[in-house]
């Protein structure tokens, strides 16, 4: 394990075509350099399709590595989070076929940050209310979180399958 330190985090592939399932273990796997058996369920939200969870534990940055090699299937919807660890900001990526990947960091309990300095760039270009009100949902990813909020509560109560990479 690298000197930056360990961190924790949760893949949540929300929506897969079986044909892709293997592959999208295979990019896990060798992203966290172990074997990963995931334990695929049908996904009500979209019928046809196929969803699962696994937690890791990793080197800090692993979270945005195993949204690079995600990325590779543009038809999945998914999120991977990563868990705040000494010095490091957590982070949240989504990524949804429409809207393609936003990402934010967090704080320890889970809320999105946004800086200083977005703000005032949000600020800067925002002409009233319903601009800057638009602005800070396009911060806080509000769409990627309609999107994809169907697929979650659709995996309420699935299992998880934890991961732990050696070092």
């Amino acid at each position: 394990m690298s000197t930056r330190g360990s961190t924790s985090g949760v893949v949540y592939v929300h929506s897969s075509p079986s044909a892709v399932c293997p592959h999208v273990e295979w990019a896990i796997s060798g992203t966290l350099g172990e074997r990963v058996d995931l334990r695929w369920a049908a996904q009500p939200a979209a019928p046809g399709q196929l969803r699962a969870e696994c937690a890791w534990t990793g080197d800090v940055g692993t979270g945005s590595k195993l949204v690079s090699a995600l990325r590779a299937w543009p038809m999945l919807r998914f999120e991977v989070t990563e868990d705040p660890s000494d010095g490091v900001d957590g982070e949240r990526f989504c990524f949804a076929p429409v809207l393609g990947l936003w990402h934010a960091r967090t704080s320890a309990n889970g809320d999105i940050m946004v800086s200083e300095d977005q703000l005032r760039a949000l600020a800067l270009r925002s002409r009233g209310g319903e601009s800057f009100a638009h602005g800070v949902d396009e911060l806080l990813g509000a769409a990627w979180d309609d999107a994809l909020e169907p697929f979650r509560r659709a995996g309420d109560g699935a299992p998880v399958t934890w991961l732990h990479r050696v070092g």
